[in-house]
């Protein structure tokens, strides 16, 4: 009995190729990546260049005049300690928290909610004024808005006026109550973001779950709080988290109308910050301010985001 042995698969030739992952060469990810180059290069230059530069101004001293702007040199976290032992940098923080939860957080977000709320159980001629109304703040540019507020809460403004009209006392609220002033002007300017966000989710609830839940007895506010409400949580929290880190920046509206005063009363961190880096020429200084507020809106975006994963799990 002849026995046949099969023979032997030859070996495939080396092809000098290295392969990767599902026998793919390791070059072609590499070309699929090239298109993308151009915009990982300008990310680079015009992103990540200023952060590190940033970075590395923070802990010198840095400075647009004297020692510092012909002499810069490493003081390691000098800058951090003289800004938390300072009275002012502590304020100024603390104004910049208030000015967040009243004008984002409870403000533009509650009143967003609202109209939205608003405009969906309304009929069309409301829905286009309120819409009109409240995006053409939206779009105003901030000084003319900044501008718009100052007159209307200033000593004759229009504020004074109605308040004049019911028999209240009126005052220059803007010396009085600054930082309550401009937290209004920035619910007054930002709430179109909210509405808009909130419109969008709203839109996506079926009208089925809520008749069916009215039907059930959970109707006006049981029903918003039990049932719409949680439907819409993941908008709620992404509105949240954009909201608050844009008003952590705020800069212009306040500077317009305040200038961060009188005295300190309105000073919030970005105030603080460029009257440090360019009206006292401290960069060094100004920028380890700037890594603060970034660290302060990284804080709330990470509560932000553990929002948005406990409610994906």
């Amino acid at each position: 009995m002849t026995t046949t042995v099969a023979p032997a698969a030859a070996a495939p030739a080396p092809s000098g190729r290295q392969t990767g992952r599902g026998g793919r060469p390791r070059g072609a990810k590499l070309v699929k990546m090239l298109p993308l180059a151009p915009a990982i290069g300008l990310m680079l230059v015009f992103l990540a260049g200023p952060i590190i530069y940033c970075i590395y101004a923070a802990f010198t001293n840095m400075a647009l005049t004297g020692t510092g702007a012909n002499n810069v040199q490493f003081v390691g976290l000098d800058n951090f300690r003289k800004a938390f032992g300072s009275s002012a940098f502590t304020n100024s923080i603390w104004l910049t928290l208030v000015f967040t939860l009243i004008s984002a957080i409870i403000g533009q977000n509650t009143l967003g909610l609202g109209l939205a709320l608003l405009m969906r159980r309304s009929s069309k001629l409301v829905r286009n004024f309120v819409g009109t109304a409240v995006i053409g703040a939206w779009v105003l540019p901030e000084v003319v808005a900044a501008y718009l507020l100052s007159a209307f809460f200033n000593t004759d403004g229009t504020l004074n006026v109605m308040l004049d009209k019911v028999g209240l006392p009126g005052q220059d609220w803007l010396y009085a109550a600054p930082i309550i002033a401009v937290s209004i002007a920035n619910i007054w300017r930002g709430t179109a973001f909210s509405m808009l966000v909130y419109s969008a989710a709203l839109s996506e609830v079926p009208k089925e779950i809520e008749e069916s839940a009215e039907m059930d007895g959970a109707a006006g506010l049981r029903r918003l709080v039990f049932v719409t409400l949680p439907m819409i949580s993941r908008a709620i929290m992404t509105n949240l988290m954009l909201i608050t880190l844009q008003t952590l920046s705020v800069f212009g509206l306040i500077y317009a109308m305040t200038r961060g005063g009188p005295g300190t009363k309105s000073q919030t961190l970005p105030l603080y910050m460029y009257e440090q880096a360019f009206s006292f020429s401290q960069i060094g200084y100004g920028t380890a301010i700037a890594l603060v507020m970034l660290a302060i809106g990284a804080v709330f975006s990470l509560i932000y985001l553990r929002g948005l994963n406990a409610e994906a799990a």
